[in-house]
């Protein structure tokens, strides 16, 4: 698996990249990824002000080599990563935190308990469609929860369904399907998943958007 090696890599020090059909090639943020060491400053700045949003049981989808996870571990808020990498998620359990290997839309543990979901790192482009992303979350969530999603910084990027791979110094991985979304589309967005925008931060020249479940589902199935 080509998110394995980009991981290991990643661990050492090494660049690894992601590109589209179009032949654009971009380094990937793997140092911050990584964090500890790694993490700069503003990283550390801008990712204790994502975690700050999350006070109760939360999961963190595609959550990488785990520094999210760990550091609401370290905080006293419990946390479950998730990712299909099973390099991410040793390294994640290595590090302190607890994750699984698997599949983000497939059944997770507690869903519909959970206090909060973390989408970071422009996870919110994971499957391409951030429509059916966001509806996942939804039912992941507690009546009371708020999901944390990192946008793009330029608002009105709607970009869905890009074919993507990564790249290492040697190998190159499969095509999957990537998408990346500013504020304005994620709001449109979340008020279809039955979700509704209550925040928005920023930190370092990231954007973190606070949507918490709409009280309109809460007495949907009443009279």
């Amino acid at each position: 698996m080509i998110a394995d090696d980009v991981y290991r890599r990643g661990r050492a020090g090494l660049p690894s990249w992601i590109s589209d059909y179009d032949g654009r090639r971009t380094e990937l943020p793997i140092a911050r990824w990584m964090g500890g060491a790694h993490s700069t400053v503003d990283d550390i700045r801008a990712d204790e002000a994502s975690i700050a949003f999350c006070t109760g049981p939360t999961l963190d989808l595609g959550c990488g080599p785990g520094r999210l996870t760990e550091a609401l571990t370290r905080a006293g808020v419990p946390a479950l990563g998730v990712d299909t990498s099973p390099v991410a998620v040793e390294m994640t359990n290595h590090r302190g935190g607890f994750a699984v290997e698997q599949d983000i839309f497939s059944a997770l543990p507690r869903a519909g308990q959970w206090s909060h979901v973390l989408l970071a790192d422009g996870n919110i482009g994971i499957g391409g469609d951030p429509a059916a992303l966001l509806t996942t979350v939804r039912r992941l969530l507690h009546e009371s929860g708020t999901a944390i999603v990192e946008v793009e910084p330029t608002p009105d990027l709607d970009d869905r369904n890009r074919m993507v791979r990564w790249e290492t110094g040697g190998s190159v991985g499969e095509w999957f399907t990537w998408a990346s979304v500013g504020a304005s589309a994620l709001y449109s967005l979340a008020v279809a998943a039955g979700l509704r925008v209550r925040r928005t931060i920023e930190s370092n020249g990231r954007v973190f958007i606070e949507l918490a479940v709409h009280s309109i589902d809460r007495g949907a199935e009443g009279p």
